[in-house]
C-alpha cells in the first residue's frame, strides 16, 4: 500500500493521472532558486526551449549566458563562474553533457570542487524519435564515478523542481538527470525530498523484496507494487532520487528486511544505480539482485513507451524480476 508519510499524488493509479515532463520541474526551480539567490547563473548550449531554461534566461538575462553548440566552453566557463562565488547551472542534452564534455566537467570542475550544476537533459531510452545518437544511457556511471560529483534523479516535476533547488543550496559539482516526455506526477508539493535520503513510496505489512527505483521508471515500479499486491506478493519499493551518494543505511537496512533486491533505471545496468547498490550491499549485507536496465545494448528510433517495453523496462519485465528473485532467496 501506498506510504502514506511519503505524501503521494492521491490519484497516482487513475487513468487520468496528470502527465508532466520532469524538466519542467528543473525549468520552475531554476527561476525560483534565481529569485531566492542573486548568485545564481544559468548557461546553455542552444537549447533554452529543450532544457526549460528560457524562463530563467527572460526573468534574468543580465545572468544567463548562452554558450552555442559548444559544450566544452560551456563547462570551462562555468567552471570559473563556479570558483569566483557564482552558483552556475548549465544546461544542455545528457548526451552532450556530460557527455561530450565529460573531460572539462572532470578536469575544470570536478577536479577544481567548483560550484557547478550539470542539468543532463532528454536522459534515458524515452527520448524515443531522437534515436540511440540522442539517448543517454550512460551518463550516470560517467558522472558517478568522478571524484566530488553528487547524483540527483528526479522522478517527476515536482522532484525535479526540488531537486534543482537544493542543488543551488550545496555547494559542489551535481549532475541533475532529467527526461524529456510526460510521465506520471507522483509526488506533491508536501513530498519530502532530501539529498542523500531514499523515500519508501509503497511498502505492505510483510514485503518479500525490495524495489529500488528512480527516475521515470519509479512510476512502473508502483504499478507493479500494485499489482503483486493482489497476488499477496509483498513488495517495498524505495524512490532512490540520489544515486550519489547513496542512503547506504536505508538500503542496507530494507535488503536485511526483505533479503531479495530489483533495481529499476532507464539505464544501462552496468555502471548505473543498479550497480551502485549492488557495491554497497556486496560489503555490508549480500542479497539477492535482479537489474532493470538496458543490457548492454543501444537503442532505437521509436515510440517512448514501446521502446521502455522492447528493451525490458515495462511492468511486465519489472514483474518477471520480482518473481525471479524471490525465488533465489536464501
Amino acid at each position: 500500500m501506498i506510504n502514506i508519510e511519503a505524501k503521494l499524488n492521491p490519484n497516482l493509479f487513475e487513468k487520468d493521472v496528470e502527465m508532466k515532463p520532469i524538466r519542467d520541474g528543473y525549468g520552475d526551480g531554476l527561476v525560483l532558486a534565481g529569485e531566492e539567490n542573486p548568485n545564481v547563473v544559468a548557461l546553455c548550449a542552444d537549447l533554452i526551449e529543450s532544457t526549460r531554461t528560457e524562463a530563467f534566461a527572460k526573468k534574468f538575462p543580465e545572468r544567463f549566458f548562452e554558450c552555442g553548440v559548444a559544450e566544452q566552453n560551456m563547462a570551462a566557463i562555468a567552471a570559473g563562474l563556479g570558483i569566483s562565488g557564482g552558483i552556475p547551472f548549465i544546461a544542455s542534452f545528457a548526451t552532450f553533457s556530460p557527455g561530450r564534455n565529460w573531460e572539462q566537467i572532470r578536469t575544470t570542475i570536478a577536479y577544481n570542487d567548483s560550484n557547478v550544476k550539470i542539468a543532463g537533459h532528454h536522459a534515458g531510452i524515452s527520448v524515443g524519435p531522437d534515436g540511440a545518437t540522442h539517448q543517454a544511457t550512460e551518463d550516470i556511471a560517467l558522472m558517478r564515478s568522478m571524484p566530488n560529483m553528487k547524483v540527483f534523479v528526479p522522478c517527476d516535476a515536482f522532484e525535479a523542481k526540488k531537486a534543482t533547488l537544493a542543488a543551488a543550496k550545496i555547494w559542489g559539482p551535481i549532475y541533475i538527470r532529467f527526461g524529456r516526455g510526460k510521465t506520471a506526477v507522483i509526488t506533491t508539493r508536501q513530498t519530502p525530498f532530501k539529498p542523500g535520503k531514499a523515500e519508501i513510496f509503497w511498502q505492505t505489512k510483510k514485503p518479500q523484496v525490495v524495489v529500488i527505483a528512480c527516475g521515470t521508471l519509479v512510476y512502473n515500479a508502483l504499478l507493479v507494487a500494485r499489482e503483486l499486491e493482489k497476488e499477496n506478493i509483498g513488495t517495498i519499493v524505495l524512490n532512490n532520487h540520489t544515486i550519489k551518494p547513496l542512503d547506504e543505511e536505508m538500503i542496507v537496512e530494507i535488503a536485511k528486511k526483505t533479503g531479495a533486491v530489483v533495481t529499476v533505471e532507464e539505464h544501462q545496468i552496468q555502471g548505473g544505480m543498479g550497480s551502485a547498490v549492488a557495491e554497497l550491499l556486496a560489503k555490508r549485507a549480500p542479497t539477492p539482485m535482479e537489474f532493470i536496465g538496458l543490457q548492454d545494448t543501444f537503442g532505437e528510433s521509436g515510440p517512448s513507451a514501446g521502446l521502455i517495453e522492447k528493451y525490458g523496462m515495462g511492468v511486465k519485465d519489472i514483474k518477471e524480476a520480482i518473481k525471479k528473485v524471490i525465488k533465489r532467496k536464501r
